[in-house]
């Protein structure tokens, strides 16, 4: 028996009819030799849902809201919840892939079972499919993600007949490849094959224990939330919204000397989110578009600049976001604030539910004009804001997520969210950046050519966010946007590759791509 923590349940209270919470990839395969199909899937999923716990688990409410929920392993799983088959209307290219999974990625999973679903797109140009699935972020943060997808992947195509149901027999696993919290993307052996306790055969708390362990938890709830804020304090000059508030750095100041924390945080500049076309609140609609570069270019601009990856990464957002801005005559005069999720699940970790994630918040110098200093820019705003988040303590977040008890959190959520949205932008968008393995993966003995993520808008962070994923030589975006917020995302993603083309000093030449079809 698990019960969801705080910061879980928030990924659950922000839903809403025009906001979704889960987050997803759309792989794309070559599928030319037909062994990727629906029965295929339904048997990789079936052997390997043991070294995935968070495909296995199911909410269990409490009544009335009264404490967060349970995890607890669904004795009527069926798969037939979970796949689904579709083919693309002619031609299969990817404006047509991009409008489908649009739709799909709109919709929140169905709580009456385990929280993630799994879709086989067929009719793709070129002999390729596509594998689009999402999980409910309640359930998996980046690393338990990155452990999830890799359970169903291999390191070679397939080739014998796949295994029946391992997860009721007892057969073994194949391994499976991951990266490492670094990004190298190192292998790992999977765990063996026997379901583990805690997993499928975990079972939900009686009614009076429930009921119990809510009234212990209300008891409590006082003391701890005056902890979480003593916590949280300590760092209010580094939370959204809360920086703004005059006089925030000397109360963090004196909320680390009233904890006993000695340590001095480096200064961080102005984190006050302007307004753009972007922010506000959302529709239930979704619009995204996908797209590659060129990793090694990426990290060939990183090693001549002397910066990390992911800080070029966040320079080719910066300057996309300024040519998007710009040709709307809507760029703002202040840098945009953009949120950076990170992960600080630590190394060695059992659990692979739930999350265990902060964020970095870190002005965008959309206001520079040259790339060249745009992205010296860009070094010293990250290096300042990995600082200032190696001092101070990861669990701001889930310390404001506490604050508040489960039943009131639940009510107020969607309107605290609606209500920040139309006043002032905590932030403007949220970036990620996940590290995945450089060398060719398998689904169903099909090869992986392309991974896209995708994951949450809500009224709060903006109606576009960007996600990539490095993999097999390449960087894969996944953009997402509400299209009452963002009427044209392609021509951001248009504007990504650009922005990388200047940096590499090839104006004239598109030699990063990597488009999911041939044209």
């Amino acid at each position: 028996m698990r019960q969801l923590t705080a910061l879980d349940a928030q990924f659950l209270n922000v839903e809403t009819a025009t906001t979704a919470a889960h987050v997803a990839g759309l792989a794309i395969l070559d599928a030319a030799d037909g062994r990727l199909n629906r029965q295929a899937l339904a048997d990789l999923l079936l052997e390997r849902l043991h070294l995935a716990p968070a495909l296995q688990l199911r909410l269990v409410e409490v009544p009335l809201g009264l404490d967060h929920p349970y995890w607890a392993g669904d004795p009527e799983f069926d798969i037939d919840n979970h796949l689904f088959e579709m083919t693309l209307p002619a031609p299969g290219g990817e404006r047509e892939l991009a409008e489908a999974v649009a739709e799909i990625h709109a919709r929140r999973l169905d709580r009456t079972h385990p929280l993630w679903e799994m879709h086989l797109i067929n009719g793709l140009a070129g002999g390729k499919a596509g594998v689009y699935t999402k999980v409910h972020h309640a359930a998996i943060d980046g690393v338990s993600g990155a452990e999830t997808l890799a359970a169903l992947l291999d390191l070679a195509p397939e080739t014998g007949p796949l295994p029946h149901c391992a997860t009721r027999t007892g057969k073994t696993s194949r391994p499976a490849a991951v990266s490492d919290d670094k990004g190298d993307g190192v292998v790992r052996e999977m765990a063996s094959a026997r379901p583990k306790a805690g997993a499928a055969g975990e079972e939900a708390p009686g009614l009076l224990a429930m009921l119990a362990g809510a009234a212990a938890n209300g008891v409590a709830h006082p003391g701890r939330a005056l902890r979480s804020v003593m916590r949280a304090a300590g760092d209010l000059d580094a939370i959204p919204l809360a920086a703004t508030v005059p006089g925030s750095r000397l109360i963090a100041r004196a909320a680390r000397k009233v904890a006993g924390d000695p340590r001095e945080r480096p200064p961080l500049p102005s984190l006050t989110a302007p307004r753009t076309p972007f922010n506000g609140p959302i529709s239930p609609r979704r619009h995204l578009a996908f797209g590659s570069v060129s990793w090694k270019d990426v990290k060939s601009v990183a090693r001549a600049s002397g910066m990390s990856g992911n800080d070029v990464v966040m320079a080719l957002c910066t300057t996309a976001l300024r040519a998007w801005l710009l040709e709307r005559d809507a760029l703002p005069d202040e840098p945009l604030i953009a949120a950076v999720p990170v992960a600080v699940r630590s190394a060695g970790a059992q659990e692979r539910v739930g999350n265990q994630i902060s964020a970095m918040i870190a002005p965008l110098p959309t206001t520079t004009a040259d790339p060249e200093e745009r992205l010296r820019v860009v070094g010293q705003t990250m290096s300042a804001a990995k600082r200032r988040f190696a001092l101070a303590p990861t669990s701001w977040l889930s310390e404001l997520c506490a604050v508040l008890p489960s039943p009131v959190t639940g009510l107020v959520t969607p309107a605290i969210f609606r209500f920040v949205s139309a006043a002032r932008p905590p932030v403007n968008l949220i970036i990620s950046n996940v590290p995945g393995p450089q060398f060719p993966l398998y689904l169903c003995g099909s090869r992986v050519l392309s991974y896209y993520p995708m994951s949450v808008l809500s009224d709060a962070t903006g109606g576009v966010n960007i996600t990539c994923f490095s993999y097999d030589g390449m960087l894969d975006f996944g953009v997402v946007a509400c299209p009452e917020r963002m009427d044209d995302v392609w021509s951001l993603l248009d504007h990504l590759r650009r922005a990388l083309d200047e940096l590499v000093d090839r104006p004239d030449e598109y030699h990063g791509g990597r488009d999911a079809f041939p044209h």
